[in-house]
């Protein structure tokens, strides 16, 4: 063969390399977008925000390689899509449990999301007491030539779920995954107390919610319509008008 075929075949190997991880990043790119527009109608509608924080990464050429030789899967582009679900990872951080599960109910019904795997890892905590609610979906993806459908793995948990993952992938770093067994014990301790503090502030949730409902029973309040940094009063005919019958 020669050289200028194998300058060309490099070339064709690097435009065929650039689309494949560009199309994990525009996957995260409409995922955020969606995340972004429930998180703001929910806070117009509900005056609640029930998303804390939001990252997103696509895995690195060398996190990719070095998953595929761990897994024992084929070393092409092919294997590597149908294998490797999480090259697109999404956390979400939320407030309260029953945030994780209301926000993966509003991701479940976009009609153009499908998704392929759910964990939920709160239910059934791991060994090691990891929670977490995992989901692996799939968006379509249009490109000046072709339409693909790219897998994104979304991982929603709340602030203290959050909080224990993050000092035990830091612990497990250190030790290079060698952890003494008393460390390993007084992690899963830590779980089992950071869920008990997750279910004592969600009921202290719902206690306030309820409060707030009866606030607004028994107290007359201008009908107030607040977009952006704007706030528009809502006068009574309008609404009268928009609730006739045609």
């Amino acid at each position: 063969m020669s050289e200028s075929m194998d300058i060309q075949e490099l070339k064709n190997l690097k435009t065929e390399l650039t689309r494949f991880m560009m199309a994990y990043k525009f996957a995260l790119d409409e995922m955020n977008t969606k995340i972004n527009i429930l998180k703001e109608e929910f806070q117009y509608i509900h005056e609640y925000n029930p998303i804390e924080h939001v990252s997103s990464r696509v895995k690195s050429p060398d996190g990719i390689l070095k998953k595929v030789m761990r897994k024992g899967h084929e070393l092409s582009l092919a294997s590597i899509r149908e294998q490797v679900k999480d090259i697109a990872g999404i956390r979400i951080t939320c407030s309260f449990i029953s945030d994780i599960y209301e926000i993966s109910e509003m991701l479940k019904k976009q009609k153009d999301v499908k998704i392929l795997n759910c964990k939920d890892y709160i239910q059934n905590p791991k060994p090691n007491g990891y929670q977490s609610l995992h989901l692996i979906v799939e968006i379509p993806i249009f490109m000046s030539d072709r339409e693909e459908h790219i897998p994104v793995e979304i991982q929603i948990r709340t602030i203290a779920m959050d909080f224990w993952a993050s000092l035990e992938h830091k612990i497990f770093y250190k030790y290079n995954k060698a952890v003494p067994d008393h460390l390993i014990t007084e992690l899963k301790e830590a779980a089992i107390t950071a869920g008990e503090l997750d279910r004592k502030m969600e009921r202290l949730h719902k206690e306030m919610i309820t409060i707030k409902q009866l606030d607004n029973e028994n107290t007359t309040k201008k009908l107030l319509l607040g977009i952006d940094e704007e706030t528009f009063n809502l006068p009574t005919y309008l609404l009268e008008s928009l609730t006739k019958k045609v």
